[in-house]
């Protein structure tokens, strides 16, 4: 796959991830926090789920890129298991339940609007990243994943990963609309 391409999907659901985000906002707080059950997330609590990731990845990203002067590379081929975590994370026509790690399990929390906000300004540094990321290769770029230091993925398929998982999530919190 040619990075280029590569690049301008991923801030292509970027934007819209910050446009959906945005269109929560003319939401009040009660829709914001209300869910059909006590077991299933609100609205805000899929995005501070999406927070939680960020506040991980975000810096892990960047720290990376900036100790790496790796010229970019015009292709990007995704790792067996990158390309496996990536997919998984995609929603699906009937989402598929994924157990959620406890630290990163935001149910129950007390949310406001300010976990909108904190949504929206990952999205804008995950543009930067994204910018920025042009000028690195995403094949040599190596980080860890939230769930263990010890497993690395290329920087793409870390990309792949965390704007799929908003994806995911985005699309979750769009049904919980009324």
């Amino acid at each position: 796959m040619k990075t280029s391409e590569l690049l301008n999907e991923l801030v292509e659901m970027t934007l819209t991830h910050i446009k959906e985000g945005e269109q929560f906002k003319s939401l009040s707080l009660e829709q914001l926090n209300s869910k059909p059950n006590e077991t299933s997330w609100s609205i805000l609590e899929c995005l501070e789920h999406l927070n939680l990731y960020g506040d991980f990845y975000i810096p892990e990203i960047n720290n990376r890129m900036n100790n790496s002067n790796q010229a970019p590379n015009e292709n990007f081929k995704s790792g067996m298991l990158g390309n496996y975590f990536a997919k998984s994370m995609l929603p699906k026509e009937k989402l598929n339940t994924m157990k959620t790690f406890k630290n990163m399990n935001p149910l129950g929390s007390d949310l406001d609007i300010k976990t909108l906000d904190r949504f929206l300004k990952q999205q804008n540094q995950l543009l930067e990243i994204l910018e920025k990321v042009k000028n690195k290769n995403l094949n040599k770029i190596k980080t860890a994943i939230s769930i263990s230091k010890l497993i690395k993925l290329k920087l793409g398929d870390t990309l792949r990963v965390v704007i799929y998982h908003n994806k995911r999530h985005i699309v979750q919190a769009n049904k919980l609309i009324r």
